[in-house]
């Protein structure tokens, strides 16, 4: 839909305005004749009528290219003075224009002169103030709006964001499996059972705290990854192998659970075996951190790997614009994910 050039505001403000403007302008330049002769009643009003919109939207334009220029809230000053000297120069040229233009219509007895001229230019001066500061209010009051609107917004995104983050991060398939072998190992080995047990409430203490921030010290993740990974060797043994590098530089960041997506997304697409395990090694160079995998594709893979990437884009998105590169080759699969400096937003 396209926007009204004049809000609502503004058109009540003109509509009360014009009887007034038109009643005193025309009396001023014809005298009582305008209320008594017809003919010159109409005439006048239709001149008034068009100049007056030809003032309101020749200074509307240009007050709102000023908003336009400063719209800053720390620019209020110069965005008001800039009105004042600007629609203050137009009103002093449109005053002599509606002077000039009385004078050529026959009839009215309009005198072009000086004497006609700056009494409009201080009325039109005044007119200016309530103007500017009309513009200015309406301005403000549509900002604020707006501002309104946008942290509702915003608000509401952000608690969407929790919620889907918990709800990825609680997944059901693997607190289902990690509970199946859990039931199997209370049976087998009582103290496998409690470490096991004890490494699951870590998994999840860690997932709902990843929630609230956006990235985490990569000796975080790794260590999260220690905990993640003596749960996959009790479920998968020695069909799983995941390495994890032994040195970490101390003020290098990532966005949470990212690794984990990584290593999930191996597990879903490969097969594993004792006699073929899939390996996934994870290892740091500079400013970046890999992880990869050996090929060894299911011939129906459950899923599909776009949906695990778009959300390590959706992490980083907040926090960088550097990219997540993937790399395949027939017998291994690299992802390579950048590892910033601070927890700001890095350039690329």
């Amino acid at each position: 839909m396209k926007p009204q050039f004049f809000s609502k505001y503004e058109w009540w403000y003109h509509l009360t305005m014009m009887p007034v403007l038109f009643a005193v302008g025309n009396y001023y330049f014809i005298g009582p004749s305008y209320f008594i002769d017809t003919n010159t009643f109409f005439i006048a009003t239709i001149i008034v009528f068009l100049l007056y919109w030809l003032s309101i939207i020749t200074l509307t334009v240009a007050v709102r290219w000023i908003i336009r220029r400063y719209p800053q809230f720390d620019q209020t000053v110069r965005r008001l003075t800039m009105m004042l000297l600007i629609v203050g120069s137009i009103t002093m040229l449109l005053a002599v224009l509606d002077v000039w233009i009385y004078s050529i219509t026959p009839g009215l007895h309009v005198a072009f002169t000086w004497e006609n001229i700056w009494p409009i230019m201080a009325l039109g001066a005044f007119f200016d103030v309530f103007l500017v500061a009309m513009l200015g209010l309406f301005y403000s009051l549509d900002q604020w709006k707006k501002n309104q609107a946008e942290s509702e917004k915003l608000e509401r995104l952000a608690l969407q964001h929790q919620f889907d983050a918990l709800k990825g991060q609680v997944n059901p398939h693997f607190l289902f499996n990690s509970l199946n072998t859990l039931s199997s190992l209370i049976g087998e080995d009582q103290e496998k059972a409690e470490n096991f047990v004890e490494d699951l409430a870590k998994i999840y203490r860690y997932s709902l705290q990843a929630a609230k921030v956006e990235l985490v010290t990569l000796h975080a993740e790794i260590g999260f990854m220690k905990t993640y990974r003596s749960l996959l060797d009790v479920r998968y043994g020695q069909s799983l192998s995941i390495l994890l590098p032994d040195e970490l530089p101390a003020d290098l960041h990532i966005p949470p659970l990212s690794l984990q997506i990584l290593i999930d997304n191996a597990i879903r697409h490969n097969s594993m075996s004792v006699t073929k395990p899939l390996i996934v090694e994870i290892s740091v160079l500079r400013h970046r951190i890999s992880v990869r995998n050996n090929v060894q594709a299911k011939i129906r893979p459950m899923g599909t790997s776009l949906a695990g990437f778009a959300e390590l884009k959706a992490k980083y998105a907040p926090v960088s614009d550097r990219q997540i590169s993937m790399e395949q080759s027939e017998n291994h699969f690299t992802v390579s994910l950048p590892l910033l400096t601070a927890p700001s937003r890095a350039n690329a």
